[in-house]
């Protein structure tokens, strides 16, 4: 699986940040209207929703650009080894 360098993102980044910015949101607007007891969701819980995704799609898309083709966590690409 091929992801981003480290400081770049790609388009897949943005659908997978958007997917889990919408089920994010639909799971927390399920649990906070069963909590409240106004299932489906009043205005308030829509507002919520609507927070909570965004902020869990932003939070993915800054960690994904934060991450080297590695996997590793606000570390720069390495460089190839070159043969001696």
């Amino acid at each position: 699986m091929e992801t981003s360098k480290f400081m770049s993102l790609k388009a897949k980044d943005f659908t997978k940040g958007t997917i889990t910015a919408a089920l994010t949101a639909i799971v927390t607007g399920v649990y906070t209207s069963i909590n409240a007891g106004t299932f489906p969701p009043d205005s308030a819980g829509w507002k919520a929703m609507g927070l909570v995704g965004l902020s869990a799609g932003i939070g993915y898309i800054l960690k994904n650009w934060m991450t080297n083709s590695n996997d590793q966590f606000m570390k720069a690409e390495q460089k190839p080894e070159t043969s001696k």
